[in-house]
């Protein structure tokens, strides 16, 4: 799941205020930073920490290319094609099942953002562009082109100025992180020890990383709870939800996490012996490497972790397992996304022409001056 990268790149986009008196939610820009010129040293500063973090994620991303290799590589294509095609219909069935729960989840990410920003849009529309977005943009990557304009061009017909859009898609991204770090740390206090067999760590390792998620959440949650909270970015204030909304944000995201981690874990071989609670913290782990990578959907990465984890299984299986996933979780939805823009499209045209019939008939027809 790639949610978060959009967060980054939408808050660099230049922000376009709307006016002050029709903000009720406080998101207006604040004054420009003094002594923000684009070439002081806090500019080069932040573009060397850019490069920095963008040499790690090329770094990783080879890496677990090669180690994906390394483990693919004794697999033989008919073997593939057997273990791809040896899910039964109940195994699809159910899979699919937890795609639609996983993207209606994802729906509720705008829909948690828009209520924070004090923004009223339909539900048909925030279930569009949320939907039509996230799945564009697993599979293409490059979230500024691909997630951020579908959200223009269908937030745009309801008024929303690109700042707010910005704002909303970072209010969405606390959403991810917030139910990411709660079902890691969790998963990784209640099933430290069974993890320690997959994964070749200590017990005290896997205690001490989930209670570090859980402890960076709590402290989240007890930071908004104090007072209103809101931060800049790139002179954009934002307000941040209180102590009831972002408990609503780590729900909707808990419950977006476990149906996609589900998707993958009914797609396993069957008589696999991993529990759904230890497998949760491998598929996090695996997601939360994918997203550093930066690689579409965590392309390479996500499948290096799984299939180490599960490097007690047998790989053709596991590997199966995942491409079908890749189907299922990432094909099917982007197919129907591009489905759900064309029609959006030809509606919104055909409302459209109505409208200026009449005035094409005036000046084609009309009597002359």
């Amino acid at each position: 799941m790639n949610f978060a990268t959009q967060d980054k790149h939408l808050a660099r986009a230049a922000p376009t205020a709307p006016p002050r008196d029709a903000d009720p939610a406080g998101q207006d820009p604040g004054d420009p930073p003094v002594g923000a010129e684009p070439g002081d040293r806090s500019g080069r500063r932040r573009r060397r920490y850019a490069w920095i973090g963008t040499a790690a994620s090329a770094v990783l991303f080879l890496i677990s290319l090669g180690v994906l290799y390394e483990l693919v590589s004794t697999v033989t294509w008919s073997e593939l094609r057997s273990a791809f095609t040896a899910a039964t219909v109940e195994q699809v069935s159910l899979a699919i099942l937890l795609v639609c729960v996983s993207y209606l989840f994802l729906t509720c990410y705008d829909a948690l953002a828009l209520r924070q920003l004090a923004i009223r849009v339909p539900y048909r529309t925030t279930a569009l562009a949320s939907f039509t977005s996230y799945a564009v943009s697993f599979n293409l990557g490059f979230p500024l082109l691909t997630a951020g304009t579908i959200r223009y061009w269908i937030y745009s017909g309801q008024g929303l100025s690109p700042g707010r859009i910005a704002a909303l898609t970072i209010v969405a991204g606390f959403t991810f992180w917030l139910g990411m770090g709660a079902v890691l740390g969790l998963s990784l206090l209640r099933e430290a020890e069974p993890l320690t067999r997959l994964t070749y760590t200590s017990t005290r390792f896997n205690l001490g990383l989930g209670l570090a998620a859980l402890a960076g959440v709590l402290a989240y949650l007890a930071w908004v709870t104090v007072k209103r909270r809101s931060v800049k970015v790139k002179g954009w204030r934002l307000e941040l939800p209180g102590l009831g909304l972002s408990l609503s944000q780590m729900l909707v995201g808990a419950g977006d996490v476990c149906a996609a981690a589900g998707v993958l874990y009914v797609l396993l071989p069957p008589g696999h012996g991993v529990s759904f609670e230890t497998f949760l913290a491998i598929y996090v782990v695996a997601a939360m490497l994918g997203i550093a990578s930066h690689a579409p959907g965590g392309l390479g990465v996500f499948e290096a972790t799984i299939l180490l984890a599960l490097s007690g299984l047998p790989r053709e299986s596991v590997l199966g397992a995942l491409l079908l996933f890749r189907v299922c979780y990432y094909l099917v939805p982007f197919v129907v996304a591009l489905a759900a823009l064309g029609a959006y499209e030809i509606a919104k045209r055909v409302r459209l022409t109505p409208r200026e019939a009449p005035d094409d008939d005036g000046a084609d027809g009309g009597p002359a001056g």
